[in-house]
């Protein structure tokens, strides 16, 4: 119980210097309606709820995970560090392919099945977020096209 609550507080914190710094966005005469700030202010809203309601109701007593799921997070979290880092460089298609491939097999250690997931949501997001959403998003790496 001690733990939520202490992990509560911090993200509290943290969710109160992420809505924060979003109000420092700028904003430029060109900017949409809802603007820049939106989406950063329902980010740490969610988070400033869900830290709450962990101060309030805590978990009993949390079981710590065995060796083989902290080996799994510690995997997860150099695969999300990587792709956050390769995007730039190798473009979205190809780092979102590789992440959600591992991730998948992760979940579901089944190999056909996690490149086909990989590959789905990377050109598949891409598609989205680049025609749908209009992000400026890159493909694939610019040393392809010269």
């Amino acid at each position: 119980m001690r733990g939520d609550r202490i992990f509560g507080l911090v993200m509290i914190f943290a969710a109160l210097g992420y809505i924060l710094s979003a109000a420092g966005i700028e904003t430029s005469f060109l900017s949409d309606p809802i603007g820049p700030r939106v989406f950063p202010y329902i980010i740490g809203g969610v988070v400033l709820v869900s830290a709450i309601a962990m101060l309030l109701q805590p978990d009993p007593d949390a079981e710590w995970p065995g060796t083989v799921m902290l080996a799994k997070l510690a995997l997860t979290l150099a695969v999300l560090i990587l792709y956050a880092m390769s995007v730039r460089p190798l473009g979205f298609i190809l780092p979102t392919i590789v992440a959600a491939g591992v991730l998948s097999f992760q979940i579901s250690p089944r190999p056909v099945p996690a490149v086909m997931t990989g590959v789905g949501l990377g050109v598949g997001l891409f598609f989205v977020f680049k025609y749908a959403l209009g992000l400026g998003l890159i493909a694939l790496p610019r040393a392809l096209f010269g």
